[in-house]
């Protein structure tokens, strides 16, 4: 199930890049060829770059490539990484669950309660902001596995 939910998030992210490519380069053609610049594409490439920042984040949290920052000496780690290793999974996972699902979740919620529309594509921006609690479902979901699969290799 991983596997088919890091093909289908590789591909969200690769065609939200593509979008938004097309979004700039038709500002540009717009703005400086036609002397008519277009005002929907500057919310589309900034809506976009939100949801590739925020599903390309799960992305890297489901292929162990998100940022570490060594503040332990190596040594330390290595005696006890089953500790450490736990401690930073379960970290990322309580940080996901927090600020993402349940502070997304309400940010969404209000969005939607208040009706709130973004200024030229006239959408809910409700929608836009959807992006935050769902990769934080993933994020949390990879958080778990990982662990789960590092826990079982450090007992064989």
């Amino acid at each position: 199930m991983r596997k088919t939910i890091d093909n289908i998030l590789g591909k969200a992210c690769l065609g939200i890049l593509f979008i938004m490519l097309v979004a700039v380069i038709w500002q540009v053609f717009s703005r400086f060829i036609l002397q008519s610049p277009s005002t929907a594409t500057d919310e589309i490439s900034s809506f976009s770059l939100i949801w590739v920042g925020l599903l390309g984040a799960a992305y890297a949290t489901g292929q162990h490539l998100h940022l570490a920052i060594d503040l332990l000496p190596e040594k330390l780690v290595e005696k006890q990484s089953a500790f450490f290793d736990g401690f930073v999974y379960l970290s990322v996972f309580a940080f996901a669950l927090t600020v993402m699902i349940i502070g997304g979740g309400r940010l969404c919620m209000l969005s939607f309660q208040f009706e709130q529309t973004s200024a030229s594509l006239e959408i809910p921006l409700g929608f836009i902001y959807l992006v935050v609690p769902l990769s934080g479902v993933l994020i949390c979901y990879f958080s778990l596995d990982t662990l789960f699969d590092t826990l079982k290799s450090k007992k064989s």
